[in-house]
């Protein structure tokens, strides 16, 4: 398995001090090719690491498998060029159950996705927004303001490669009723961590997974508001801004979508019933007292 850090020779410059040389560690950005039954769907730049998650994930966020059922198993393979006898743990095979359709000619990509963007391998814009297999509208869970507030520390506590590199986005998944903290994973690309852990969920056949709160440590974008709706997540937050086509698309998919949740306060942009906000400490006394 590939590295998820890597080190490397930097010079350092300090203004009002002299350049130093030092090593510096980086978050490993490597290429990813994902198949079907041996052939080639996509490649994405990613953070090697719970691979078989990244490309369960992003199955499910393609609309191409919904629940743990529909997968069977995956296997790394020898990349191109190396006439499978080289296993470059860069390419892999995912094998589909037998009822799952197969791939449509035009499924498979024909350019790589890169780690900031999970969309740009669609061939229009009216290809982007895939239909879910869950009503995310319906779900009822409700989480309280503070228990939000509180998600990105927990997230923050767990960023290991982010602590070595400062490089590398990571995603959460939180029950709404209890807070607790179900899985993180990290990766160069908000997207990959995302799919990552959908595809944890899916490989626990946890889908949909209703009652739960994703918390990404980026600004929220579209592809992240897909990829929510897709395995259905009601509720999806993050500790920067929200895009005005997620926004949109959070709104039309029934999607709470929370953004600059940092500190004690946060933007709600979408289903606000499902937000909890306590009564200010004093302000029953001072309601009684008028």
């Amino acid at each position: 398995m590939g590295r998820i850090t890597t080190r490397r020779p930097v010079v350092r410059i300090t203004l009002g001090a002299e350049a130093s040389r030092r090593v510096d560690v980086l978050a490993v950005e490597e290429p990813l090719e994902i198949r079907v039954g041996g052939t080639a769907l996509a490649v994405t730049m990613r953070t090697p690491g719970h691979d078989v998650e990244l490309a369960a994930g992003f199955l499910v966020s393609e609309g191409i498998i919904a629940r743990g059922e529909d997968f069977r198993s995956a296997i790394h393979c020898g990349g191109p060029g190396t006439g499978g006898a080289s296993n470059t743990y860069n390419v892999l095979d995912l094998t589909l159950a037998p009822h799952v359709p197969p791939l449509s000619p035009d499924a498979a990509r024909s350019f790589y996705t890169t780690s900031s963007c999970g969309v740009c391998g669609k061939a229009s814009i009216d290809a982007v927004e895939t239909v879910s297999s869950y009503d995310v509208a319906t779900d009822a869970v409700t989480v309280t303001a503070t228990a939000l507030s509180g998600f990105p520390a927990a997230l923050r506590a767990h960023q290991a490669v982010f602590d070595k590199t400062g490089g590398i986005h990571a995603a959460a998944l939180f029950d709404a009723a209890t807070g607790e903290m179900l899985v993180v994973r990290e990766d160069v690309g908000r997207h990959n961590a995302v799919d990552k852990v959908i595809g944890w969920a899916l490989l626990a056949d946890r889908l949909p997974l209703r009652g739960t709160v994703l918390l990404v440590s980026s600004r929220a974008g579209f592809e992240l508001v897909q990829k929510a709706a897709m395995a259905g997540i009601p509720v999806l937050a993050a500790v920067s801004a929200s895009s005005s086509l997620a926004a949109e698309l959070a709104e039309a998919s029934g999607i709470t979508l929370v953004g600059f949740l940092r500190g004690a306060s946060m933007n709600v942009y979408s289903r606000a019933d499902r937000v909890a906000v306590e009564a200010p400490v004093g302000a029953q006394a001072l309601s009684d007292a008028r």
